[in-house]
């Protein structure tokens, strides 16, 4: 009786644990949580080109950081070994990196060590792309 009941006891841990699993990996999670005031620059290198663009104009950075402030995200897949990237951001608060990313595409962020598809279906890709361009 008292080995039915470690058995029973082990099978209910087991099925918390995958619970638990499947939860964490289907729940949506935000890229960023700032103030876009808190932000001194965002650093934008352009995968494509190789060119690097520095964002300290406030308007810019409030318009990036509140549309990656409302992007929506769900685990894709794993990331480990994939290279290349449209655009890698990077936000610093004063001379330090709050956080780095990179965007794939128009729903696809990856964020080491997952790739993660938007959906909120709400970054704004072309308007990163547009300042980068210009």
């Amino acid at each position: 009786m008292e080995a039915k009941k470690k058995h029973l006891w082990a099978m209910v841990v087991i099925l918390i644990i995958i619970a638990g699993g499947l939860f964490w990996w289907h729940a949506p999670v935000n890229m960023t949580h700032i103030e876009p005031e808190e932000v001194s620059k965002i650093k934008i290198f352009d995968g494509n080109t190789g060119k690097p663009t520095i964002i300290i104009e406030p308007d810019d950075i409030k318009h990036i950081i509140e549309n990656l402030n409302k992007v929506s995200l769900k685990k894709e897949k794993i990331s480990m070994g994939y290279m290349g990237y449209s655009f890698r951001v990077t936000i610093y608060i004063g001379d330090n990196i709050y956080k780095e990313f990179y965007i794939n595409s128009e729903d696809t962020i990856r964020k080491d060590p997952f790739f993660y598809h938007d959906i909120s279906r709400s970054i704004d890709y072309d308007f990163i792309k547009e300042l980068i361009e210009n």
